[in-house]
This record gives C-alpha cells, sequence and structure tokens, in this order.
C-alpha cells in the first residue's frame, strides 16, 4: 500500500486496484502542494470521517468528475445527496461496510461534525474515525478529528490496526502531548503518521513536539505532502 499525505487531514490510500481518498480537502488547504489532477487520478472510493468543510473538502467535484463512490455517515450522505453526489455508501458509528477488496469501518472520535448553510448551522451526524481492512495490505485506523479516549485501547483490540493516523494539531483535536500518550498507552509498537498540523496558524506548526514525546514507543512515519510512501504488513 501507498499511503500520500496532503496536508491537514487528506490521504490517498493506493492498494490493489483501489484508490481510496480520506478526507480529501485539496482546495484552500495550504498544505496541498500536488498537482489536483495528479491527487485524484483513478480514484475509485472516498471516505469521510465528518462532516467539516476542511474534511468534506472537494469530494463533490471529486466524485463528479470520478464517479467515485463515498462512504460517509447517513446525516452527510443525506446532505451530500442534496448537492448531486450520486454514488453514496450512509453508514455509522460501529458498522462495517463491503466496498469490494477492503473493508470499512466507522469507530468513535470525540469532535463535531457540521457545516453552515445560508447563514445557519447544519448538523451532519457524529464524527467518526474509519478503519480501512484490505487483504495483504496493513490494516489503517484513521482517527479522523478526535481527542484522547480511554477506548482507543478497545478499538486498537478489536481491529488490529497497524498503521493509526494521529491528529496532533491542537485546538480543534489533540495536541502533540496528548496525542502522544495516546499513542504510547493505547498504540505502543504500532506505526503512526501524524496529521492535521501545520495547515493554519492556530495549530502546531510541525510534527517534532509529537515525535520526541513518542519516543521508541512507536514508529513515527513525518510525511512530506505529496510524497507517496510505501507500508508494507509486518
Amino acid at each position: 500500500m501507498k499511503i500520500t499525505w496532503y496536508g491537514h487531514a487528506a490521504f490517498r490510500l493506493d492498494f490493489a486496484d483501489k484508490v481510496v481518498l480520506i478526507d480529501p480537502f485539496l482546495s484552500g488547504n495550504p498544505g496541498f502542494t500536488s498537482s489536483r489532477d495528479v491527487a485524484v487520478l483513478g480514484t475509485t472510493h472516498i471516505l469521510l470521517t465528518h462532516g467539516h468543510g476542511d474534511h468534506v473538502g472537494d469530494t463533490v467535484a471529486i466524485a463528479e468528475a470520478t464517479g467515485a463512490k463515498v462512504v460517509a455517515n447517513a446525516d452527510l450522505c443525506g446532505w451530500l445527496a442534496s448537492q448531486g453526489v450520486k454514488a453514496l455508501d450512509s453508514m455509522n458509528t460501529g458498522g462495517t461496510t463491503d466496498q469490494g477488496g477492503f473493508t470499512v469501518t466507522m469507530v468513535r472520535a470525540d469532535h463535531s461534525s457540521g457545516e453552515m448553510v445560508e447563514g445557519r448551522p447544519v448538523y451532519l451526524g457524529n464524527p467518526n474515525g474509519l478503519i480501512l481492512h484490505a487483504p495483504g495490505e496493513p490494516t489503517v485506523w484513521h482517527m479522523g478529528d478526535t481527542d484522547i479516549f480511554s477506548d482507543m485501547a478497545l478499538i486498537a483490540e478489536l481491529h488490529q490496526p497497524e498503521v493509526v493516523i494521529v491528529p496532533i494539531g491542537d485546538r480543534y483535536t489533540m495536541g502533540p502531548r496528548t496525542a502522544a500518550v495516546a499513542v504510547r498507552r493505547y498504540l505502543p509498537g504500532l506505526t503512526v503518521i501524524p496529521c492535521h498540523y501545520a495547515s493554519f496558524p492556530p495549530l502546531e506548526p510541525t510534527a517534532d513536539r509529537f515525535v520526541e514525546a513518542v519516543g521508541e514507543e512507536a514508529t513515527v512515519k513525518v510525511l512530506e505532502s505529496g510524497v507517496p510512501v510505501a507500508f508494507a504488513k509486518p
């Protein structure tokens, strides 16, 4: 599997014949420095953790251009349908869907989810983390936007992730110190990829403090925006 970070919480996963975008916030994302055409080329699926604009991002346009199926919580799917998205697969916390060649499970995240529409807030379902299982590939857990919670240990026990994408930016998610505690306490020995930092001034500017705080308790892979990195199943 090749994983490409596009800044903030946007990722591309390439494996087998699948191209999966997670939270494809490209337009307006200061961390996105790649070619948009390259980033979305061949997209088969779009997975969304929650309904904030910096995570839904370019979903509508990418789905229209590529025909990709969008997997999101039921409330968010309803809103995306109203925006013209046709290929939708709705689910919710605790559920698993088979996407043909891989499965997606939605797990808990502690955050919020909604959008301003004509000056009024619209609820777009609960926020989630996403677990992606594919035969012969490392199991990936994108935590979405979240604070620490002790059931991270239970999620890890149930789903046995090998690569975990962890928000570290503070203000809207866990900061570096708290995220490092989550890794050391609940995810020791795993490969972790920090995200949701360095994109906007209020957020943590680098992953340095997170890397230092994790120490040798896990393998931290700090990705460079737009550069694919190969990950193999241990």
